[in-house]
């Protein structure tokens, strides 16, 4: 299906969902024509990961409502067989990461799964029972990638990260920011301490981490996670008011959330994306940006120049 040069996101959907992505709700079928996503390896490991993940910010903080937990569960599943891997989580989340266990459990694809989550709380000492109860919820032996919270408390936390590595509790040590916020402070932790990831807000209009942040982790061989892709959706909003360009056909662009995700990890610093959805449908979209070409330096100006003002 070739949409209008002018077409939203939500109608794009909508049109698509009796031919394109109704097939796939059941188990497995037509996913051999799926082309699977694009991986960029992580700097410390050589292991590759796809481009684009799922995150569970709000979209999954569903509680005990069965209903919801069983969508979010679809959304997984739909998520695992086009090729993902990364799920991040965080203590931060409310009942997100039961809803992630939850729905680990009723699909058997724990073992399938890139589990990356967080430690985040003020008492350094309190940071091994909070991991802890965080794994019960995913029901995973263990995390694949533990990061600090905003940095919050790091300088306890971080040790105890490094020491759950050496004894093979975990395999990867990481460290998050959001909204732009201590950017300097994050550049310090990545100078002086060797860790494996960071996560940070990167979008077409929240740029900053361009100037200094993604060269630093491209130079010092850091796994950049990009957070907020889509500004909790404010940027799509804004952007389906204007045509998509004509142009973006050549990266494979069918929306403007495939424009945004496609700018952000072309970037060759960026190793994953988390866009966040309750929605099989954006799911599927999504992942489909991690598949076809990705723009290069000048054409990712030019997109970067389609967004100024909004």
């Amino acid at each position: 299906m070739n949409p209008p040069s002018n077409i939203t996101r939500r109608r794009f959907i909508q049109a698509a969902a009796a031919t394109t992505f109704a097939p796939l709700l059941g188990p497995g079928a037509g996913w051999a024509q799926q082309a699977r996503p694009a991986t960029r390896a992580i700097p410390s490991s050589g292991e590759a990961i796809p481009l684009v993940g799922l995150g569970s910010w709000s979209t999954f903080n569903v509680g005990n409502d069965t209903q919801a937990r069983d969508a979010c569960a679809e959304v997984i599943r739909n998520f695992l067989l086009a090729g993902g891997r990364m799920i991040d989580s965080s203590p931060m989340y409310g009942s997100s990461q039961a809803v992630i266990g939850y729905s680990l459990n009723k699909l058997g694809q724990s073992k399938n799964v890139f589990s990356a989550d967080k430690v985040w709380i003020a008492d350094g000492a309190a940071g091994p029972a909070q991991i802890e109860a965080s794994r019960r919820d995913w029901g995973v032996p263990r995390f694949d990638l533990l990061q600090v919270h905003n940095l919050v408390s790091w300088e306890a936390h971080l040790p105890m990260l490094f020491a759950m590595k050496a004894v093979g509790r975990l395999r990867y040590v990481g460290i998050t920011t959001s909204h732009g916020r201590r950017h300097r402070e994050l550049e310090q932790i990545m100078t002086r301490h060797p860790i494996d990831f960071i996560q940070l807000t990167y979008n077409l209009i929240d740029r900053e981490a361009e100037q200094r942040l993604l060269p630093l982790a491209r130079e010092r061989g850091i796994a950049v996670i990009v957070n907020q892709p889509f500004r909790k959706g404010a940027l799509l909003n804004a952007l389906e008011r204007r045509r998509l360009p004509a142009w973006s056909a050549e990266i494979g662009c069918t929306s403007w959330a495939q424009f945004a995700l496609k700018f952000i990890i072309a970037h060759p610093a960026v190793t994953c994306a988390i866009p966040a959805t309750t929605q099989v449908a954006h799911v599927l979209e999504n992942m489909g940006t991690a598949s076809g070409p990705l723009p290069n330096a000048g054409m990712r100006a030019r997109m970067a120049a389609i967004v100024e003002g909004v």
